[in-house]
């Protein structure tokens, strides 16, 4: 079988987008368009991968880590010079490689596999992914002869008014035959109106060398986008977002209004789940079976267990376990943990703690840096006091047990197995088991004082 190699463009620096950021890593759908291209060509038996980087090239290789080698185009001198940069680690070898700009992140695994097959099938030295656009203009034509054969590509600056009419395109994909690539490579010349070195010269040089270059035709033009600026990064978003979406609801997952939901690239939702509308769910996040999210509930990086119900609220890097009940308007941020039959209700915060089996924590409470146990009961109002100004404090809550409204849990405290806080108590050293803790003023009445007040 023929060895597959693929080079990656992502060393242009993406001026229209007027962005710090570095053009190839804006996400689309939560995750980097660069980020998409590799993982679409990781599904692929693609041997090595060549990412040619410029602007921002530390940035990229942080993000993309060792899914892919790297070659530096210090100078951006065009495509075919990219290119070329990737020569020391694939020049030699025998094989296919496939070129793809890091700026598509909606072009299909499939689709390369297809531009692939068809490029074995015709035997030949390179193959073009075109698309037929009903409006080209920004994109190099696509030229053929009266046999149909490609003639040759024409960019659109070098395009003459007839050639400006022509709607097939080179959506800037290609198979080439490795070694003939980098051989046609060093003929290109840079005599054009930007003085660049285009990459689809090298069809014309292997044409005259009378080597067979052949053209797939993609179906669907949209998975081409080439995001240069804000706008198509817009439309990417949205297609990415309806194609994900629409992957989920024929997996089983409901979502009950789909131009108001959006799911990242990564998350994993089981079947028989409901998405209510303005949902955003980020990240590597995994939702099980038989959930109801939402509705407008923010879930990032997070596992959601089977049979738990997210409502109105925000979860962030953090685990929910099974038939668990949050919100509405809970907040859990990161590095928290919910068990099984959990009850954190209206305007509960949840930081950095551990809620056991059964426990509930039902309206209008901070639990922060602590370790609840199994069928405990925090009543309203009632939060643990985990900060003194400068250093942060452990509450340590074991099973069974009932905290009463408005109750402060000063830490460091551990309220042990079975015990009871009298509502309204200031809690600041351990309560035994089964005990109850009161520790509150005494109430006192004088009788007549606001006849007294009053008569002032």
């Amino acid at each position: 079988m023929t060895n597959v190699f693929a080079v990656i463009l992502a060393a242009g620096q993406g001026t229209r987008m007027k962005s710090k950021l570095y053009k190839v890593l804006h996400p689309v759908c939560g995750k980097p368009m660069v980020e998409h291209v590799i993982d679409h060509i990781g599904s692929l038996d693609v041997e090595r991968v060549v990412t040619v980087v410029g602007h921002g090239a530390e940035l990229v290789k942080e993000t993309l880590g060792n899914k892919s080698e790297y070659v530096l185009q210090a100078e951006q001198l065009g495509t075919a010079h990219a290119v070329q940069q990737a020569e020391p680690i694939l020049g030699s070898l025998e094989g296919t490689t496939l070129v793809v700009c890091g700026d598509t992140p909606l072009i299909r695994p499939e689709t390369m596999q297809a531009l692939f097959a068809h490029h074995e099938a015709n035997r030949a030295k390179a193959t073009i992914l075109t698309a037929v656009a009903e409006n080209p203009t920004g994109y190099g034509r696509i030229i053929r002869d009266v046999d149909g054969q490609v003639a040759q590509i024409v960019e659109q600056k070098d395009a003459s008014a007839d050639q400006q009419l022509v709607k097939e395109i080179n959506t800037g994909t290609y198979c080439f035959d490795n070694k003939a690539l980098f051989e046609a490579l060093k003929q290109v010349k840079n005599n054009n109106a930007q003085g660049e070195y285009y990459l689809p010269d090298v069809i014309e040089i292997l044409q005259k060398q009378g080597e067979v270059v052949a053209a797939y035709v993609t179906e669907n033009f949209d998975e081409t986008l080439g995001v240069n600026d804000r706008f198509a990064l817009s439309q990417a978003e949205e297609l990415m977002r309806a194609r994900i979406n629409e992957r989920h609801m024929r997996n089983g997952v409901t979502i009950i209004n789909p131009a108001t939901t959006h799911i990242s690239a990564d998350a994993v939702i089981g079947s028989d789940s409901v998405l209510l509308p303005g949902v955003i769910i980020e990240g590597k996040t995994v939702i099980g079976e038989d959930c109801k999210i939402g509705p407008n509930s923010h879930i990032v990086e997070s596992q959601i267990g089977h049979g738990t119900t997210i409502h109105s609220s925000v979860v962030l890097n953090s685990q929910v376990g099974n038939e668990t009940a949050v919100g509405p308007f809970a907040h859990l941020r990161p590095d928290s943990s919910l068990g099984n039959h959990v009850k954190v209700g209206n305007f509960v915060e949840v930081k950095k703690s551990v809620l056991g089996d059964d426990t509930k924590v039902s309206h209008l409470s901070y639990i922060g840096d602590a370790e609840v146990g199994s069928n405990v009961n925090i009543g309203c109002g009632s939060i643990t006091v985990n900060y003194d100004g400068k250093n942060k404090f452990k509450t340590t809550i074991e099973d069974d047990v009932f905290v009463g409204c408005n109750s402060n849990l000063v830490a460091p405290v551990t309220l042990r197995k079975g015990s009871f806080i009298a509502a309204g108590s200031t809690i600041t050293k351990e309560v035994p088991e089964e005990a109850l803790a009161v520790a509150r003023a005494r109430q006192e009445n004088k009788l007549g004082y606001v006849s007294k007040l009053n008569s002032k």
